[in-house]
């Protein structure tokens, strides 16, 4: 189904706070932490074994409250998190690689770098709203559109892998085309 974007229909999601109780389901919330402190399960659990890491300032700009596209990259857990703490948001929704080994499903893809994936549900989409000093490290697979946030311009470090835009590990669902909708963020008060 082609759908062009004046046809969507708006749907308004309210933006849940991270933390890690409420993101858990698609990753982890990490918050500061003494100097010192051994490493546990409140830390990043990472995976970046299927090739180099790549830690970087990502310098982003006119990202509005609102997304009609939505990513997941199915090698590397990737980790986001504003420079300075201001408030930003992330649309999400749970991964849905399936096993090579199982039976075809209706609806079930394979993307431009081989796996097998079911698009994500419109009504399994969720806004989470990240402030002050802490990260996300989204599980491997777990769909995202952002970060988004009020404002001309935000940096972000961002921890992937170095060639995880290069070899395609992403793989993109056009809400807007495939389904007929777009998401807008409700703003915070």
């Amino acid at each position: 189904m082609e759908i062009s974007a004046g046809e969507a229909k708006k749907i308004k999601l309210k933006p849940i706070e991270a933390t890690p109780e409420s993101f858990m389901d698609y990753g982890q919330v990490i918050g500061p932490s003494p100097d010192g402190e051994e490493f546990g399960p409140q830390d990043a659990q990472l995976n970046l074994s299927e090739g180099t890491p790549r830690f970087y300032i990502m310098s982003l700009t006119n990202r509005p409250l609102g997304f009609s596209t939505i990513t997941h990259h199915a090698k590397v857990t990737q980790c986001l998190g504003s420079i300075g703490g201001g408030a930003w948001y992330l649309g999400v929704a749970k991964p849905s690689i399936v096993a090579e080994a199982a039976a075809p499903e209706e609806g079930v893809k394979r993307s431009r770098c081989g796996h097998l994936y079911a698009a994500p549900e419109i009504e399994e989409v969720r806004v989470f709203r990240f402030s002050g000093p802490k990260f996300v490290k989204l599980g491997k697979g777990t769909w995202h559109a952002g970060p988004l946030f009020e404002g001309e311009s935000m940096d972000f470090y961002n921890l992937e892998l170095s060639d995880t835009n290069v070899v395609v590990d992403h793989t993109t669902h056009n809400f807007s085309k495939e389904d007929g909708v777009v998401f807008a963020i409700e703003k915070s008060e």
